[in-house]
């Protein structure tokens, strides 16, 4: 039996998917089988997910990310194995538009860390609910990263330690590091709490904002600094002393 599979999902009344839909395309990596059978039967009965495809090896993972282009790749294993390594540097270098999501056990911080520093945007642990993990795929594919408070505020005093990899704080344009006098007060609120590890939702209840809001400040922000991300963002909140309200 092939261990690769390409599948188009219908929706749970069984009607296929309409093209104008705009599903998430979704690849899943790992090489257990019950591990990927299980996350394909989850993703199966999301109207809004298309599955692309699974793979158990790199080699068929860097085949399938290239020749699919899925939104979302769910990754099983260890970020910091050769597998994971391949899988992170393809991403990169195809300049696909795919984002990671590390599907991780327990513990395993320096695991995680190095994910991140390799552009991982979301670390979802094993044990967690169903819901947390679909919850993740959207606001990733949303663009946010999908951390815990405390795996982000770890990752972040990692970053500003190390100071390298690709998300590093050398990645930020030099010309705008002066550009952190030009925010607002409520803009500096704002990138404080994202370097803490908060949400858009939950920045929008402490602010009492809308979270609309909350987006449309983190536009204006992310082009004012020259950042990219939250995460980057938060690496430069650190290192210009922007991340403590």
């Amino acid at each position: 039996m092939d261990s690769f599979v390409t599948s188009v999902t219908s929706q749970p009344n069984g009607k296929p998917k309409d093209s104008d839909d705009r599903a998430i395309r979704i690849l899943v990596i790992d090489d257990l089988s019950l591990m990927r059978d299980g996350l394909v039967g989850i993703l199966s009965t999301q109207a809004d997910f298309e599955l692309v495809g699974t793979a158990e090896s790199s080699a068929q993972a860097v085949e399938a990310i290239a020749r699919l282009q899925p939104d979302i790749v769910l990754l099983g294993w260890p970020g910091n194995s050769a597998g994971s390594q391949r899988v992170f540097a393809t991403v990169r270098e195809s300049k696909s538009q795919a984002r990671t999501i590390l599907i991780t056990s327990e513990g395993g911080r320096d695991d995680q860390f190095e994910a991140v520093r390799q552009g991982c945007c979301g670390i979802v642990p094993r044990s967690s609910p169903t819901e947390m993990l679909l919850k993740s795929i959207r606001k990733v594919h949303a663009g946010e990263l999908w951390l815990d408070r405390m795996t982000s505020a770890e990752i972040i005093r990692r970053f500003a330690r190390k100071n390298g990899g690709p998300a590093a704080p050398g990645s930020i344009r030099q010309t705008n590091r002066e550009q952190g006098g030009t925010l607002s007060q409520r803009e500096r609120e704002i990138v404080s709490l994202v370097s803490q590890g908060f949400k858009n939702k939950e920045m929008a209840e402490r602010m009492f904002i809308s979270e609309q809001t909350v987006k449309n400040h983190l536009h204006n922000i992310f082009d004012k600094l020259g950042v990219s991300d939250r995460l980057e963002l938060a690496l430069y909140a650190i290192h210009n002393n922007l991340h403590e309200g």
